[in-house]
């Protein structure tokens, strides 16, 4: 089976030093993927890598292979606005915008032309049934989200995300600053979301990558260790580094 999105031998340098050392990574659909490893090991900046975040961060040289259908993401033709809206991010903390939890889910939406209420409505609806927040929030859809709970809010950010339905999902370290309930609950939402979309997520809870993950990539000091089904992984790994990671010898 073709994957989604393929990468091979992705390099990315901060000026001179050298962050990524060739990573070969691919996603297929429907899947969950977790990157873990240590603080610094890289794996938030291979995430920003696939939807071109990285371009924000001046003296940045990133090499390599992304094929995502099949299509070169770094191509100088590439829409970037198009890309993010298919290869969307989630990020560590909730970041909604500054007006009405309607408002939030249907600003993509409107920038991309719809402005018919119906349609509209409908899509708020479905995205927020999908992040699993509509029964809370269905009577306070024109209520400021920054009045919302944290994880009422990272939610919110997860059906914004959903109202353009992109093909991929990237969070980076969605639940690190949530109580454990919203944690769980967020959890909960990205499994029955891999029904309909490709997740990859960077995590350091190894608890949550063993609960939501079908695939875990391990990597350290900006290489890719090795990645494996998330069972072979954890019970078996490869690599003895990857073994006393699992184990809290370092991390």
């Amino acid at each position: 089976m073709t994957p989604i999105l393929a990468t091979q031998n992705v390099r990315l340098s901060y000026g001179e030093k050298e962050a990524l050392h060739g990573i070969d990574l691919n996603f297929d659909e429907h899947s969950i993927t977790a990157l873990i490893g240590p603080s610094g090991c890289g794996k938030s900046t291979y995430l920003r890598c696939l939807n071109r975040m990285n371009d924000l961060i001046a003296d940045t040289t990133v090499t390599g292979s992304f094929q995502f259908h099949e299509q070169d993401i770094y191509a100088p033709t590439t829409n970037l606005v198009e890309l993010r809206k298919q290869i969307g991010m989630v990020f560590q903390q909730p970041n909604p915008f500054p007006f009405s939890l309607y408002e939030n889910v249907t600003y993509g939406l409107k920038l991309a032309g719809h402005n018919d209420k119906r349609f509209l409505d409908e899509q708020v609806e479905r995205a927020l049934r999908q992040a699993a927040i509509w029964e809370e929030v269905k009577d306070d859809l024109h209520k400021n989200a920054f009045l919302f709970s944290g994880g009422q809010q990272q939610r919110i950010c997860i059906a914004r995300l959903l109202a353009v339905q992109p093909d991929i999902i990237l969070l980076d370290e969605p639940t690190s600053a949530l109580d454990p309930i919203s944690s769980a609950q967020i959890e909960e939402t990205l499994l029955t979301l891999k029904n309909d979309y490709t997740i990859i997520i960077v995590t350091h809870n190894l608890q949550q990558a063993s609960r939501v993950a079908d695939r875990t990539a391990f990597m350290l000091n900006g290489d890719l260790v090795e990645v494996d089904s998330t069972s072979q992984l954890f019970t078996q790994p490869a690599h003895q580094q990857t073994s006393d990671y699992l184990n809290g010898k370092f991390g």
